[in-house]
């Protein structure tokens, strides 16, 4: 487990921080576009998007790619039934897991799923009862017992219990939306999917990050690769380290790893970063950041 401390903190600090209520982030899938199952991908996993945060009472959700298989079978296991799930966008690699996740067949949970990036007439139910309807898929949409949508708008913003939800609109096709969280005066951003370049997202997204805790950045390529995949939708992991020196974020993770990345390119990856700034991190699917 990584615990979120850091040379950035001091001793009182970290008093404060054993002393306050949880606020914390696991990783179920750090993968983007497709799982990667293999040897070669055994230490950093290879399940697509889905990430769990416990701020108090609360469970948050943000995205259900297949990771969220495995999380909603730990779910289970506990006494908390009421859990919102944040889409940033209901591309195939954030959605895949919503079929296999056990707490939304049953009626005794509260399953609340939100969106708002569309940029057509399209809503959430719509696009899951697309995946989930035959010839796709044997289990139709309205099994999901446990299951309800709110819609709203980027740039919205709402209270989760004793958390403040902020959103933004990401760069990315078909649109998607990033999540900023800020729980007893500790914050985490998750920006992606997104795709750097445009000056006037860029801006808002680097007043959203300004001066958060831990930022989750879209790092699917290298400065290198990006410029023969301009126009696919996402960053770089040198971009992230980039916002983080702008704009104060304390502790930058990389994450939606390119399906085709190994375990050995990530460590590199992972020391190159750390050389740049020592708080830096790679997503590993598994792991928890105490906030």
């Amino acid at each position: 487990m990584r615990d979120g401390k850091g040379p950035f903190e001091s001793e009182s600090s970290q008093e404060k921080v054993a002393l306050a209520r949880e606020f914390s982030l696991r990783f179920w899938g750090v993968r983007g576009s497709t799982p990667a199952p293999g040897a070669e991908t055994l230490r950093y996993g290879g399940e697509t998007t889905s990430l769990e945060i416990r701020a108090g009472e609360q469970i948050i959700l943000i995205d259900c790619g297949s990771g969220a298989r495995n999380l909603g079978r730990e779910l289970v296991k506990g006494d908390q039934h009421k859990l919102n799930l944040l889409f940033t966008h209901t591309h195939l690699d954030h959605i895949c897991g919503l079929p296999f996740f056990q707490p939304a067949y049953d009626a005794d949970y509260e399953v609340c799923c939100w969106a708002g990036h569309f940029e057509d007439r399209s809503c959430l139910r719509d696009v899951l009862c697309r995946i989930m309807s035959p010839p796709v898929f044997p289990v139709a949409a309205e099994t999901l017992k446990g299951v309800s949508f709110k819609a709203y708008s980027p740039g919205d913003e709402w209270s989760l219990g004793d958390v403040k939800v902020e959103t933004i609109r990401l760069n990315h096709p078909g649109g998607a939306c990033g999540y900023r969280m800020t729980f007893e005066g500790r914050s985490l951003a998750v920006i992606t999917d997104h795709e750097h370049g445009d000056p006037e997202i860029d801006a808002s997204v680097a007043a959203f990050v300004k001066d958060v805790d831990v930022m989750v950045y879209d790092a699917t390529y290298t400065d290198e690769e990006l410029s023969s995949h301009v126009g696919w939708g996402h960053s770089t992991w040198q971009e992230a380290l980039r916002l983080s020196k702008r704009t104060n974020v304390k502790r930058p993770v990389m994450f939606h790893h390119d399906p085709a990345r190994t375990d050995d390119q990530l460590d590199v990856i992972a020391s190159q970063a750390k050389a740049c700034h020592p708080d830096a991190l790679v997503a590993v699917q598994g792991e928890t950041i105490n906030i």
